[in-house]
């Protein structure tokens, strides 16, 4: 298996890049992000690989990073996710953004990738509530106890609740209250909440 290439970049397709590691051209499937990132041709390159093989074919899928792999994979053991889907939505969607919407059970901003609809958004958001917080690298720290924390407390709910009624969006919303709650006591009131998460979303 292939787990790493790191070689000078040949050219870029949509949806692949060929990297040429030794005079031997390998294409690898990528998100945009990631294709985004490599540069120009000549250029040099590492990436991430996580290696399928299948009776029909071997593909290789690359990553900039180890934790845009490491949603790949989880992303795919969501029933009805493939392979493309999977990059779609990580072409569109960054891993802190992907972490905060899985947290706060927020699908909306994963139905902004093609050919995911507000049903399979909802399934990725329940499926991977349970594994966001290991994946959620670059969220704030509130995060990482996953959307249990704001069922659990009341207040921070509420709160959210009430941005969301103010025309925020829930991510933005669940990630503002809880940033603010890092910075406030543990038994901080509605109101407090409420202003602190006002005060983050206008940083």
């Amino acid at each position: 298996m292939i787990a790493k290439l790191t070689g000078r970049l040949d050219s870029i397709d949509e949806g692949s890049a060929v990297v040429d590691v030794g005079g031997v051209g390998y294409l690898v499937l990528c998100s945009g992000r990631t294709l985004a990132g490599l540069g120009a041709p000549g250029d040099a390159v590492s990436l991430v690989i996580e290696t399928h093989v299948r009776e029909d074919h071997i593909n290789l899928y690359g990553f900039g990073e180890e934790s845009e792999r490491d949603w790949f994979r989880a992303l795919m053991s969501v029933q009805g996710v493939g392979a493309k889907v999977a990059l779609t939505i990580l072409s569109v969607t960054e891993a802190a953004l992907l972490a905060a919407a899985i947290a706060a059970q927020d699908h909306v901003p994963l139905t902004q990738a093609s050919g995911v609809g507000p049903k399979l958004a909802k399934r990725i958001v329940l499926e991977l509530k349970d594994k966001a917080p290991a994946l959620a690298l670059g969220t704030p720290a509130a995060l990482m106890t996953s959307s249990t924390h704001l069922d659990e407390q009341g207040p921070a709910r509420d709160a959210v609740s009430a941005l969301v009624n103010l025309g925020y969006q829930r991510t933005d919303a669940f990630t503002a209250v809880s940033a603010a709650a890092t910075h406030l006591a543990e038994n901080a009131a509605v109101e407090d909440l409420i202003k602190g998460g006002l005060v983050e979303l206008g940083r």
